[in-house]
């Protein structure tokens, strides 16, 4: 079992418990799952970097990305219906423990100039999205492997009821939230 997965369950489970006053086991906020995702705009002109992106995203968390495909034509975008702007990965169980623990442990450190994430980018039902500039705080992505830097979109979803239990939520697992002045 993920040492973070375990954290989980025998610390933080009846911290939430005793911090909210939960009457039951399942009434306590878990991750649900996480979601990545990187937009490719610019695959309209270049049909290489839907691969170059899946290959990264893949490599990132170990499962094979879909793909996305535009749902209506917009002009002014130079695009059309169906054609692919983007790669997701949603990650469920081990594998989004494993990834979870990844990111705060290993990637968020590497982070230039790190002072923290956002504690403000909750949307109101207990999920946070983070975004990153580029895939090389990732330690799996090799650096002259890449073509070009793609940031991400890293959604953490929850089943907490608001803001505040999904915030204590990451706090205790190791999220490093900014400290409001």
């Amino acid at each position: 079992m993920n040492k973070m997965r375990e954290f989980y369950q025998e610390e933080a489970v009846p911290s939430l418990t005793k911090d909210f006053g939960f009457t039951s086991v399942m009434q306590v906020p878990r991750i649900d799952k996480i979601v990545v995702n990187i937009g490719l705009g610019e695959a309209k002109d270049n049909p290489k970097v839907i691969e170059a992106a899946a290959g990264d995203i893949a490599t990132i968390t170990g499962q094979r990305p879909v793909l996305t495909k535009s749902r209506k034509s917009i002009a002014n975008f130079k695009l059309r219906d169906g054609i692919v702007i983007g790669a997701k990965v949603t990650l469920r169980g081990e594998k989004m423990w494993a990834f979870a623990d990844r990111l705060i442990n290993v990637a968020l450190p590497r982070v230039r100039d790190f002072r923290g994430i956002s504690p403000n980018s909750f949307d109101g039902r207990g999920n946070y999205t983070l975004g990153l500039k580029d895939q090389l705080i990732w330690p799996e992505i090799d650096y002259d492997k890449i073509d070009k830097l793609r940031g991400m979109e890293i959604t953490i979803v929850t089943t907490a009821q608001n803001d505040d239990q999904a915030r204590s939520l990451l706090t205790l697992l190791g999220m490093p939230f900014k400290k409001e002045a």
